[in-house]
């Protein structure tokens, strides 16, 4: 289902601060940090022409986030980058000089930062980050999941050596929680979800996501007319929406969110012309996506840069992770996780419907880009779902 973005803010400018967090000023300014983090280097943009050709369209290239940084998602650019942002500042003003980022393995923070705890709640992917950010400052960290998370995924945000708390119930219940018992401590509440009165945090988590976007322009041929990204609470969609907004004007790409059907937070906000919390019913096996209230902020920017929200349903997300690994007519073979895929699987649902393709003027001319936010973080589950073995996709081509 695809509906057209008929907010009454839609198509204007983002608020000031909006824009300034999201800019290509800041976007140079994560860029600058991450030289400085060790083994950082831009992850893959992939063209494939043989997709193109079988969807009709001009182009597409998709930016793999499965190799950024080890975490293999997206959101290692994001929680990491807050935590470290945060715990420099603390030092700069206990110091009483300005501490640059890039001094962020020097003593001085260290010892500021060893003083500190931060919290998150998480589906898997963004305590990682956190936790990950927190070990490479030298703060603590304790990171809240909800019942539905792996048991993989949470050994792997505990190695990171951040203490692990299991919340009753879904991933807003596990928000609520984490920042309840953050307040409580007087830790510092690292969330990629924003609600009223806070907002510079997940705005922070936000602005690592341009880095990527300064990578994919870059070695762009030509800007995208089209753009599909998955959303959860809307924190990637809003910063690629945001960015691309501030960069092209009103030469933008025209932008279309995708949700999951079962976690549709965004879409029905869209229809409700306000941001809601809409009912927990059946999970879904995007489960880096399975959100039920939309982040403030995000809805803020979405509502005037987004161009149409859509839904896909389970078995959209399963062929658009078996398409990218077993690709047809020469292309690159990528793994995407459950949730990885789901840009892609919005372009195909919107190409073979017309009532879509004539909403979002998806023509023949068409470049579109697309976002791989995660590789295979959970092997099993991808195995699972796509009979393939992560380790081995490609090695046949």
């Amino acid at each position: 289902m695809l509906i057209a973005n008929e907010h009454p803010d839609h198509g204007k400018p983002l608020d000031a601060a909006d824009a300034a967090t999201l800019g290509v000023a800041a976007a140079s300014e994560v860029e600058r940090f991450l030289a400085y983090r060790e083994g950082h280097k831009p992850t893959p943009l992939v063209t494939l022409p043989g997709l193109a050709r079988a969807l009709g369209v001009a182009a597409i290239s998709i930016k793999d986030e499965g190799h950024r940084l080890g975490l293999g998602s997206f959101k290692a650019l994001g929680g990491s980058y807050a935590v470290i942002r945060l715990v420099v500042e603390e030092a700069s003003r206990r110091h009483g000089r300005t501490i640059d980022i890039s001094e962020f393995r020097s003593p001085e923070v260290r010892a500021v930062a060893a003083g500190l705890t931060v919290a998150c709640a998480t589906d898997g992917n963004h305590g990682r980050s956190v936790a990950q950010g927190a070990e490479l400052v030298g703060a603590n960290c304790v990171i809240f999941v909800h019942a539905g998370v792996s048991a993989e995924r949470v050994e792997a945000i505990a190695r990171y050596g951040a203490k692990m708390v299991r919340v009753a119930g879904n991933y807003d219940d596990s928000v609520a929680e984490a920042a309840r018992v953050a307040n409580e401590n007087g830790w510092i509440i690292v969330s990629d979800t924003s609600w009223p009165g806070y907002e510079r945090i997940p705005g922070l988590v936000m602005q690592g996501y341009t880095a990527l976007l300064r990578e994919a322009l870059r070695e762009l041929p030509e800007p995208p007319t089209h753009v599909f990204v998955q959303a959860g609470v809307g924190g990637i969609a809003a910063a690629v929406a945001g960015h691309f907004s501030v960069v092209f004007g009103t030469q933008r790409p025209f932008f279309v969110v995708v949700d999951p059907s079962r976690a549709a937070c965004l879409f029905e906000s869209a229809r409700a012309g306000q941001p809601v919390k809409i009912a927990h019913g059946e999970p879904t096996i995007m489960a880096m996506l399975e959100c039920y209230q939309p982040s403030l902020i995000a809805w803020r920017v979405l509502s005037r840069t987004a161009d149409a929200f859509m839904t896909v349903e389970e078995e959209d997300a399963v062929a658009a992770m078996i398409q990218l690994a077993r690709p047809s007519d020469g292309d690159q073979p990528i793994v995407a996780g459950e949730s990885g895929g789901v840009g892609l699987a919005g372009l195909v649902r919107a190409r073979a419907d017309e009532t879509s393709r004539e909403i979002i003027r998806l023509g023949s001319d068409a470049r579109v880009l697309l976002i791989n936010t995660e590789g295979a973080t959970d092997p099993d589950r991808y195995h699972e779902l796509t009979g393939l073995d992560p380790a081995t996709v490609g090695q046949a081509t």
